[in-house]
């Protein structure tokens, strides 16, 4: 049942120094794509103050269970069935907001609700973090990124590299500020938002 991902593995420690920098000391964390549940189990045994909600297709629920329940975790909660594309989603507040090597899978319209989505749950004050490769107008396109992007796009049209500046335009359109954009391992970027 419990699935694996190296990727998962190998950027958990870079993206969890990033969170604990933006999570606010207390409240409730919306993961949104949770996958095979590695991120959840790992960040809510680091930041115990949090309660995490994973979020995910329901296929995805078993993994996600197994990973909690090894790690004996109070503050993960069940997993929620969540569409970006749905007006209601299952969560009605969230003190933050983690989405994590999403955008770049969804299609574009999954992008246009997930900040849709952020605007109306998101608490004042609260941050929107996602984790992944973008397009910037001012440099090319690493090469690492430019081969993932061909390689998303042959596996589904709809998905690949997103453009910093749309993403940022929606979210300013959602009323989320941007609040930071570092670099990470492997041409990767952490973006935060805040409402």
């Amino acid at each position: 049942m419990k699935q694996f991902s190296p990727a998962c593995d190998r950027n958990k420690e870079p993206i969890l120094a990033v969170l604990k920098e933006i999570l606010p000391a207390s409240g409730r964390v919306l993961e949104i794509g949770s996958g095979t549940g590695q991120h959840a189990a790992y960040f809510a045994a680091r930041l115990p103050q949090l309660i995490w909600q994973p979020t995910d297709l329901p296929a995805n629920f078993p993994s996600i269970r197994a990973w909690a329940a090894e790690a004996g975790l109070s503050n993960v909660r069940e997993p929620l069935a969540l569409d970006v594309l749905a007006d209601r989603w299952p969560v009605v507040t969230a003190d933050a907001i983690v989405c994590i090597n999403t955008i770049h899978i969804v299609a574009w319209a999954g992008v246009e609700a997930l900040f849709a989505g952020a605007g109306r749950v998101l608490a004042a004050g609260g941050a929107l973090f996602a984790y992944g490769p973008y397009r910037y107008d001012d440099r090319p396109l690493e090469p690492s990124n430019e081969e993932f992007d061909r390689w998303l796009k042959a596996r589904d049209p709809v998905s690949g590299v997103r453009d910093f500046a749309a993403v940022n335009a929606l979210a300013e359109r959602h009323g989320l500020t941007l609040a930071g954009d570092r670099a990470m391992p492997a041409n990767n970027r952490s973006l935060w938002w805040r409402k």
